[in-house]
């Protein structure tokens, strides 16, 4: 698949059947991940598999929002990966505070990225989850109190007749400039 095929077929499933993902599809999503490029090549990251079924449902539950009114397909997902920020190499950390720029999350935020790209590619469906009680999924998962998870990913495969969604962006003339911003 040629990559512009792939970034227009990647986006955030909601559905998942019951079905497993296989360990090396899994693996191939983890590795794409960990080559990532990252601020001083820091890597700041720990990617935390959730697939115990009954661990899974437990995470899940401490995706739900307001009310329980989003996130409530997550307990679908078979797996959800976890990603636990790292501290980053002391030279990216002091460049960071110079810059004022929190260069470990951008760094997962790739890490991520790379992860659903890879998915994508393997026939697997994600969803990044922002939205989640960060405490209590820390506690499901045994990370340290001192870390912090920014993001779940759910991952799973998606239904047939599951729609891929026509995407819906700003025009590329409202969010593209050449040399200056005005």
């Amino acid at each position: 698949m040629k990559f512009m095929e792939l970034v227009m077929k990647r986006q955030s499933d909601r559905s998942y059947i019951n079905k497993p993902v296989e360990k090396e599809k899994l693996e191939q999503c983890l590795e794409a991940a960990r080559m990532a490029p990252s601020a001083s090549n820091s890597q700041p990251w720990t990617f935390v598999v959730v697939n115990d079924p009954v661990l899974v449902k437990k995470v899940a539950h401490k995706t739900y929002g307001p009310l329980k009114s989003f996130n409530k397909f997550v307990p679908q997902a078979p797996v959800i990966v976890a990603i636990v920020m790292e501290p980053p190499k002391l030279i990216t950390e002091v460049g960071g505070r110079i810059k004022k720029k929190e260069y470990p999350l951008i760094d997962v935020g790739i890490a991520a990225e790379h992860f659903c790209l890879q998915a994508t590619e393997l026939g697997l469906g994600t969803c990044m989850l922002g939205w989640f009680d960060e405490k209590s999924v820390k506690e499901l998962i045994r990370v340290p109190e001192n870390k912090n998870i920014p993001l779940l990913i759910a991952v799973g495969y998606t239904p047939d007749d599951y729609k891929k969604r026509k995407k819906i962006r700003k025009d590329f003339s409202k969010v593209v400039r050449y040399n200056y911003y005005h």
